[in-house]
């Protein structure tokens, strides 16, 4: 068994899995204390690096692409320092580091893991329920929906509709971009009626506007891998992806055309209400038109 403690975190090998359990301390990002011990199969790991420095170095686990539903949520846009395949080491422990870095690449070798995207998730993701409170709401996930309840200060348009129930089995996909304190991020939840949808984070009932405290708006990638994970993986061919199979052209009009109508009605109607003024009904007809042209 090789194992590294640091004040970062700890990282156990056993030959099989690596056990990434975050370290207590205040500068552990609040995003890794939150996610919490990480179990990662030898099968899911295509390399490890150790990067030494003057004062302190890193260790990096490399996963197969598609194998974890965290990485394939967050797309690569996690701030390095709540990456939990990240492990910062004090210069005296090096030696420690490369020695656990050299059992994890022979391991790989000799149990000659292929290097190739992934055709599975190997990993299972963060558990469930999870519920996170965001600058635009609070949205909760159960393994079978999403529901999102929007805050006092989300756009009046998202709190007209009321709190927003997503089905799993109305899911595509889901896109997150995390908010960088100096460019707002979102998490959207795209269904087979929104595909085709531009609306701007901060107005479309389906997507979360990320424009709070960025360390707990992050919490949000925490949803996202949770979802992810509990959809088809990507790998799999577009009729397979959606459950269904692939319609043909006239089907897909109709459909595309339907959702379009749906679309207009909703707005058509927040309108009357009162709850859209003309030039913000204007501006957002003209977006869901742009998206569906």
């Amino acid at each position: 068994m090789a194992e590294i403690i640091q004040r970062d975190g700890t990282w156990v090998f056993d030959g099989s899995t690596v056990r990434i359990t975050p370290g207590l301390h205040r500068s552990v990002p609040l995003f890794r204390q939150t996610y919490g011990e990480i179990t990662v199969p030898l099968e899911a790991v295509s390399g490890i690096v150790h990067e030494p420095e003057r004062k302190r170095g890193r260790l990096r686990l490399r996963l197969r692409q598609g194998a974890d539903p965290l990485l394939q949520a967050t797309g690569g846009r996690l701030p390095d320092a709540a990456d939990p395949y990240r492990l910062t080491v004090d210069l005296d422990r090096s030696g420690v580091a490369e020695y656990v870095a050299e059992e994890i690449r022979r391991a790989l070798l000799l149990d000659q893991v292929p290097k190739e995207p992934a055709r599975a998730y190997l990993l299972a993701g963060p558990p469930v329920p999870v519920s996170v409170r965001s600058s635009d709401g609070t949205v909760s996930f159960d393994g079978a929906q999403v529901r999102i309840d929007w805050a006092d200060t989300s756009h009046r348009v998202k709190r007209a509709t009321g709190p927003r129930i997503i089905a799993v089995d109305d899911l595509l996909q889901v896109a997150w971009l995390p908010n960088s304190g100096y460019e707002d991020g979102f998490l959207r939840f795209v269904t087979r009626d929104t595909v085709f949808s531009e609306l701007p984070p901060e107005k479309d009932p389906f997507a979360l506007d990320l424009w709070g405290s960025a360390r707990r708006d992050l919490l949000t990638a925490l949803v996202a891998a949770a979802v992810t994970a509990r959809l088809p993986h990507p790998s799999l061919r577009a009729g397979e992806f959606t459950g269904r199979p692939t319609q043909g052209p006239a089907s897909a009009r109709a459909d595309h055309h339907d959702v379009l109508l749906r679309r207009l009605r909703e707005l058509g109607e927040l309108h009357r209400d009162g709850v859209l003024t003309d030039e913000e009904f204007a501006m957002t007809k003209a977006a869901v038109l742009k998206g569906f042209s």
